[in-house]
């Protein structure tokens, strides 16, 4: 585990509102959060960033100049602001509204009102990410392992492979979609495959059935990242044989139990 504590985390906290701005930064310190910046917009959001770099951006969803989510595309584009994490509060709930944010690579969502619990988990999962912790493996050498990463979004890409890398995973290669991943598995062997459930063209769903039924990897480990872990659809995946589910966003601790449980069985 890392010794990084929250009072350690420097926080931009980006709401317009000025009663919760000061209901969050109030929280934020009870959590022990010390290094607190606060802005009202995007564009004094961004110009903050710009002079002090943040470790974690705590965002509300709707602003005069735009949104959270065009703030945070921005930033993951940009390779200067690109480990910077993001936390959304929101009292939206709609998922197909919070969808784009859990593909872009939020660390996490929480609701208005958040409780200790929501905000203890969010913090946790951005100092994981700030930290290396590195599965202690008795069958392989973590750096040796061959995972391929497959998402149509880039940035839950670079999520996944941010999260795992902490984790000491090294040989990491990427398909954008299940028809690339399909491509690649037929020239390279690999010892983990970690994909996303909705792609274009081929779906996680249908890779994972292309790796059981017709490739030379049958008995692969297969974790499956998905905004939709919860929903009942997603058994069909679990009897077409993937190994793990995890949703998006997710916890890196989460993540590193469930590597370990695939990976040393």
């Amino acid at each position: 585990m890392s010794d990084l504590q929250p009072s350690e985390l420097s926080i931009l906290l980006v709401e317009p509102s000025d009663t919760q701005r000061k209901i969050i930064a109030n929280r934020l310190e009870q959590e022990g959060v010390k290094q607190i910046q606060t802005a009202t917009n995007l564009q004094q959001a961004l110009s903050i960033i710009k002079r002090h770099q943040p470790d974690l951006i705590t965002s509300a969803m709707h602003f005069e100049d735009g949104t959270a989510l065009e703030l945070l595309k921005q930033l993951k584009s940009t390779e200067q602001f690109s480990d910077i994490q993001f936390m959304l509060v929101s009292s939206e709930y709609r998922r197909e509204q919070l969808e784009s944010y859990r593909q872009s690579g939020v660390v996490a969502i929480l609701p208005k009102p958040f409780t200790s619990s929501h905000l203890g988990k969010a913090l946790n999962a951005t100092i994981d990410l700030l930290s290396h912790d590195e599965l202690d493996l008795t069958h392989f050498d973590v750096q040796d392992l061959r995972v391929l990463v497959v998402d149509d979004s880039k940035m839950a890409r670079n999520v996944i492979k941010r999260t795992i890398t902490n984790l000491g995973l090294r040989m990491i290669t990427e398909a954008q979609d299940g028809q690339e991943a399909i491509e690649i598995m037929q020239q390279q062997m690999f010892d983990l495959v970690i994909t996303d459930y909705n792609m274009p063209s081929v779906d996680g769903l249908a890779l994972t059935q292309f790796i059981r039924n017709d490739s030379e990897q049958s008995h692969i480990p297969i974790l499956m990242v998905s905004s939709e872990a919860n929903d009942t659809h997603l058994s069909n995946v679990s009897q077409a044989g993937v190994n793990a589910l995890c949703d998006k966003p997710f916890e890196p601790q989460v993540v590193k139990q469930i590597l370990f449980q695939l990976l040393e069985e």
